[in-house]
Parts: structure tokens; C-alpha cells; sequence
């Protein structure tokens, strides 16, 4: 057995996220399924991130165990082959026995896009927040700001969750206006928030993205944030920001 390790791009919209599930296609299960033709016999693929449904990825980690011996070119061709074009496996590499896409990770970068226009391009719709509201940027850069450390973001998390550990280490948290997303047509408006951090709890960053944008609508001052970190709710915080804005950008591993 030898262990693989998959880089993955996908357009999240068609899909009910990375994770297999009972009901609907999922990206994990489609992949799972184009190796099983391989190996002649079912795979699990494990990957970094357990994206939802409408959430997209440009750098998305998967490993999986096989006893074939098809070499990493190969499996690139046939598996992008076998997928949809919505999903492109971008790499594929040999790596170390004991490399789990998920339980090796480091650290895990995402961006959230919001179109502050008017209009939005109907190229461009599936991919950002449309938000019409004038937004103050400079308040949403500072509240942002605020998030960079070791905090408990149990008040970021979907309410119901039961995990027990939500303290997270979040290395950069960021809002840019200068960033471009590749439109037909660019239109100015655009705004992204950038995280990195060593794990990211369930709806974390479109919790983040909502409070955000909540701040840049003035409904919350930037200075309301520091004080949700210290034992705040769920509902004290701002509302889910929607699923289509967000990118899984990379994963690091040590």
C-alpha cells in the first residue's frame, strides 16, 4: 500500500459540499469513485477540509491509501478524465506512509469574497456576496485585525455544534480592496477578507464574513469584536455570511 496525496480545485455550487453524504453528490464520493475504477475496488479519500454545500476550493488536500501501482501522471489524467470539469484534480504526488490529508495539517488559508456594487456579473454571482449596502471598509479592516492570535471563537461557530475545543490560532485575518477575482469583466467593489489559522471550527469564517460585514454596514463597532472573543454567543455575533463567497485557498503542512 502507498499513500497518495491529491491537490484539488472545484466549483463547490452543483455539489452538497466535500464531505460523502446520504443524499446529493458530494466532491469526496465523485473522487472516491474515479479511483475505485483504478483499483478495482472501493477507496476512501480523506480530505483537508470538509467544505459545504456551495463552498469552493482552489487548493483542496485529499490522501488516500491505494495497492495500485499507477504512477501520479497517470492517476492525474484518468482521474481528471473520469470527473466532471467543475472538479480538476491539480496534482498528484507520492508521499509519505503516514501522510493524512486532514489530521497533518498545519495551518489552512481561505478567502471570502463580497461584491459591494450595485450590480454584480452574472460570471461572477456564483462566486462572491453580492451586498448593495455601502460598506465602511476602513471599520471592517480594523475589526479584522482584531482577530489576529489565540482566542475562543465559540462565538463563530454554527450554533448546535458539540466540539469541546474552540480555540483556534489565527495567524492572518485580513480585508483587501485590491484584489481581483478573474471576471469577464472587472467591476470595482470588490472586497475580500483573507484568514489563515492551525484549524477553523464549523461556518467559522462566513461567521466571521457576516460580522464583518455587519461592522462595515456600521450596525457594530470594530471594537465590539474583542469582546465576543471573550465569551461571547453565537447570536451576539454577526449572521452567516452565504456559502458561495467562500474559498478553501491552501493547505500547509509541517
Amino acid at each position: 500500500m502507498r499513500t497518495i496525496k491529491l491537490t484539488i480545485a472545484y466549483d463547490g455550487t452543483r455539489y452538497v459540499g466535500w464531505q460523502r453524504q446520504a443524499e446529493g453528490v458530494s466532491i469526496q464520493g465523485l473522487v472516491e469513485e474515479a479511483l475505485a475504477r483504478f483499483e478495482g475496488q472501493p477507496v476512501t479519500v480523506h480530505g483537508a477540509g470538509r467544505t459545504d454545500t456551495g463552498v469552493h476550493a482552489l487548493g483542496q488536500v485529499a490522501s488516500a491509501r491505494l495497492a495500485g501501482g499507477h504512477e501520479p501522471a497517470e492517476l492525474l489524467r484518468g482521474l481528471n478524465a473520469m470527473l466532471p470539469r467543475d472538479i480538476r484534480v491539480m496534482q498528484v504526488e507520492e508521499t509519505a506512509p503516514e501522510f493524512h490529508a486532514r489530521f497533518s495539517t498545519s495551518s489552512k488559508a481561505y478567502r471570502y469574497a463580497i461584491r459591494n456594487a450595485p450590480i454584480v456579473s452574472p460570471f461572477e454571482y456564483p462566486f462572491v456576496w453580492h451586498v448593495t449596502d455601502r460598506l465602511d471598509v476602513a471599520a471592517m479592516q480594523a475589526a479584522a485585525a482584531t482577530l489576529v492570535g489565540t482566542h475562543d471563537f465559540a462565538c463563530f461557530r454554527s450554533a448546535g455544534t458539540t466540539i469541546k475545543n474552540t480555540t483556534r490560532t489565527v495567524t492572518r485575518s485580513e480585508i483587501l480592496t485590491d484584489y481581483e477575482l478573474p471576471t469577464i469583466n472587472y467591476q470595482p467593489g470588490l472586497i475580500t477578507y483573507h484568514v489563515t489559522a492551525n484549524g477553523f471550527l464549523h461556518h467559522m469564517v462566513r461567521a466571521i464574513a457576516g460580522t464583518l460585514v455587519d461592522v462595515g454596514r456600521r450596525r457594530r463597532p470594530p471594537e465590539s469584536l474583542p469582546a465576543l472573543l471573550d465569551g461571547g454567543l453565537r447570536a451576539e455575533a454577526g449572521p452567516t455570511a452565504p456559502p458561495q463567497g467562500l474559498f478553501l485557498v491552501s493547505v500547509t503542512y509541517d
